[in-house]
């Protein structure tokens, strides 16, 4: 179901935006368009005056001077016609060229360039009348009206002011000489024109603005589009985790070259496989560099034994180090102290066999926490919880009673004395 308008008052998202991009949807501003096309050609117009004035004086001089003879050949005068034909069209050729560059340059500037043909589609709603009359109502529409009205009352307005205060003057023009009058006419054309554009420039500065926050307003969002386009960008959660899931095994497949590198491997025995290795000056802690399950494992545990490597069965903490540890990163540190014990009979296991000590016997099993061995029970989290707690007593009454032995022995030496 589709949100009412009502419901569209959250911002438009990045990616709708784009979207809306995509499709031709961007803010422009005509009255900035509008300023450039005639801001740009009055001034083009003001700067190339002079020379096109020169240009078309001297191709009139040059082809409005012919002999009788030249007035009996009719192929003569079609050659001065077509020549001055072409004058006059480089000239206005020209000063369009100027425009359109103008007119582009403007465009651009307002809401960039945008390669699309989705306008060009066939759009039959547009002719639905029921939507022509919806869309006569809205905010762009009121917009619209509200300043093509502050336009009109303001133009009319200076133009009165300025008609006004300068017809006095343009009157006196017939009794002055015919160069100095049309100088004087081209300065009061140029002050209006000045004017003018003055005021498409204040429109076009607020109209910019206004067209950005319009553009934004119509494409402003419900809850449930928001919530709709992250699921489409997040991707079914299932599918999100099956992706996941490959990724995990394609990584852990690619870190069987580095078991060789491992001080040992857990096993559990069969199911599961860890290779944890760990260097005093550049780790901060132990990391798994392999691990992997089932065939995974078997193909780990071949590897370490083919180099030499200690492959150790410890159900427990090889599971936990399945489930919580990542590829070529610290091991979490609840598990520190049981891999630790872990990598202390390692140690003297390889001291033994270079023949720098005894030969240690079966290896001990590490404590791991509750929690974090994936088969572990409630019953079993609760009693590890317990026995945790009478520890964690046992040793303050110890404290306790070590702290009374300490504060009553100096009474007692003193009533001895």
């Amino acid at each position: 179901m589709e949100s009412s308008s009502q419901d569209r008052n959250l911002p438009a998202s990045q990616r709708k935006l784009q979207r809306a991009r995509e499709d031709g949807q961007v803010p422009r501003s005509r009255d900035f368009s509008h300023l450039a096309v005639l801001g740009g050609g009055a001034v083009t117009l003001v700067l190339t005056a002079p020379w096109i004035y020169s240009a078309l004086r001297e191709s009139l001089a040059r082809h409005l001077s012919f002999s009788a003879a030249d007035v009996r050949d009719p192929k003569f005068m079609l050659d001065h016609l077509h020549t001055m034909t072409l004058t006059g069209a480089g000239i206005s050729l020209g000063i369009a060229v100027i425009i359109v560059a103008i007119a582009v340059v403007a465009t651009l500037a307002g809401g960039g360039w945008v390669w699309t043909t989705t306008p060009l589609a066939p759009d039959f709603s547009r002719i639905n009348p029921i939507k022509g009359l919806q869309g006569m109502f809205t905010k762009k529409k009121l917009a619209e009206v509200v300043k093509l009205a502050f336009i009109a009352f303001f133009v009319l307005a200076l133009a009165a002011v300025f008609i006004y205060y300068t017809l006095p003057s343009i009157s006196t023009l017939v009794l002055q000489p015919s160069t100095a009058g049309i100088e004087r006419m081209l300065n009061w054309l140029v002050m209006g024109c000045g004017l003018l554009l003055a005021v498409v420039l204040l429109v076009a500065l607020i109209d910019l603005p206004l067209q950005i926050f319009l553009h934004k307003s119509e494409l402003k969002m419900s809850l449930q589009e928001m919530k709709d386009e992250h699921k489409d960008i997040e991707g079914n959660p299932q599918m999100k985790s099956r992706r996941r899931q490959k990724q995990r095994e394609l990584a852990q497949r690619q870190s069987l070259p580095k078991v060789p590198q491992a001080d040992f491997v857990l096993m559990n025995p069969t199911h599961y496989a860890v290779a944890v290795k760990y260097e005093e000056k550049s780790m901060a802690a132990p990391r798994v560099v392999s691990k992997g399950a089932d065939l995974l494992a078997m193909k780990i545990r071949d590897l370490a034994k083919a180099h030499q490597v200690p492959v150790l069965q410890s159900p427990v903490l090889a599971r936990a180090l399945y489930a919580h540890a990542e590829l070529d990163q610290d091991i979490p540190s609840t598990l520190y102290t049981a891999v630790a014990q872990v990598l202390a009979y390692v140690y003297r296991l390889k001291a033994a066999l270079q023949g720098r000590g005894p030969m240690p016997g079966d290896m001990p099993q590490p404590v791991v926490p509750p929690g974090m061995d994936p088969q572990d029970s409630r019953a079993a989290q609760a009693a590890y919880a317990a026995s945790v707690a009478a520890k964690a007593k046992a040793a303050k009454a110890a404290a306790a009673e070590t702290a009374g032995v300490a504060r009553t022995e100096p009474i007692s030496s003193v009533r001895a004395t």
